[in-house]
């Protein structure tokens, strides 16, 4: 039997969304819901496993790895893309790395929650009903106030319309910004240094890897306005980590909002972790029903077909 490596299932849900029972007579499968100490210790553990199925950006599939695990033939990950495998080392190795469809309304809907949750102090005030007191802050509308997209693809074009019906007036920026878009959504376009002074609410919608790494940094922050809020669910590396808990601690900025981290899960001891102007949430961005349900029926349909060999949406 084909031995898989289920890995990554941080909440132990993946038998709920495909019945791995049905399928004990073809394939052995071992689920890992905890994240592998290190590189070695990942390495020690999937030894002897034939194919991984993987949850994007969680385990590193570095070319380490997949020279290290002799009997690899095939990775399907969830989504479309996954910055954390290494594909020029998969190809050189010839395994066959297969991904899922994705959607993006969970992601989107998230990060609406972190601006109304940052505008509106949800996490002080949550904190507050629970020890007994009642209204000590005071927000303050989204109407009239300024977002600013970096990115305008797939889940910044949502969010731009959903912050058109709030009333307030966007603008984005981003290094292949397209016009089109931004006239048929009546968005600003704009240089990097404007959408950084103007925006009341920066938010990420980018894609990771060089091009963006550490686009935000202290440099960057201190441009934005000591009221302004940043906004995180597209790729940790995107914002410079030390330099957001720097300018979060002496409120050059008044607050952020992140989903995702330089180091997943975030560690216990992460200084983000005690900064009262950050509202944190555990990359959930993806993580719905809905789309579990599509990542784990199509990576077995992935496997399906690579154990075929007819791989289906090979990624390259």
């Amino acid at each position: 039997m084909l031995k898989v490596a289920i890995l990554d299932d941080y909440q132990n849900v993946s038998q709920e969304f495909v019945d791995l029972k049905k399928l004990s007579g073809k394939y052995e499968f071992k689920i890992f819901s905890e994240p592998f100490l290190d590189e070695a210790d990942a390495i020690e553990q999937l030894s002897d496993f034939e194919a991984l199925l993987i949850m994007r950006e969680r385990t590193q599939i570095t070319k380490n790895l997949i020279d290290n695990l002799n009997d690899l033939k095939y990775i399907i990950t969830s989504g479309s893309r996954n910055k954390a495998i290494d594909l020029t080392a998969a190809k050189k190795r010839r395994v066959v790395v297969c991904g899922t469809e994705i959607n993006f309304a969970g992601t989107t809907e998230l990060t609406w929650g972190l601006i109304l949750g940052l505008a509106r102090n949800f996490k002080e005030e949550i904190d507050n009903m629970y020890q007994g007191y009642w209204q000590s802050t005071i927000g303050f509308e989204l109407k009239g106030k300024i977002l600013g997209l970096v990115g305008l693809g797939r889940v910044g074009s949502q969010v731009a319309k959903i912050g058109k019906a709030f009333g307030m007036d966007i603008m984005a920026w981003s290094e292949n910004l397209n016009l089109d878009t931004c006239k048929e959504l009546d968005v600003l376009p704009c240089s990097k240094e404007d959408l950084l002074q103007n925006s009341d609410f920066l938010s990420i919608h980018v894609q990771g890897g060089e091009r963006y790494k550490e686009l935000i940094k202290l440099k960057e922050l201190d441009m934005m306005k000591k009221t302004a809020f940043l906004i995180n669910t597209s790729r940790g590396n995107i914002i410079n980590e030390d330099d957001l808990i720097i300018a979060l601690s002496t409120n050059i900025i008044a607050g952020a909002g992140l989903d995702v981290y330089g180091k997943e899960p975030l560690p216990e001891g992460n200084k983000l972790r005690f900064l009262p102007n950050a509202l944190l949430m555990p990359h959930i961005g993806y993580v719905t029903a809905e789309n579990y349900s599509v990542f784990y029926t199509q990576m077995i349909e992935g496997l399906e077909a690579c154990v075929a060999g007819k791989p289906l949406r090979v990624l390259e």
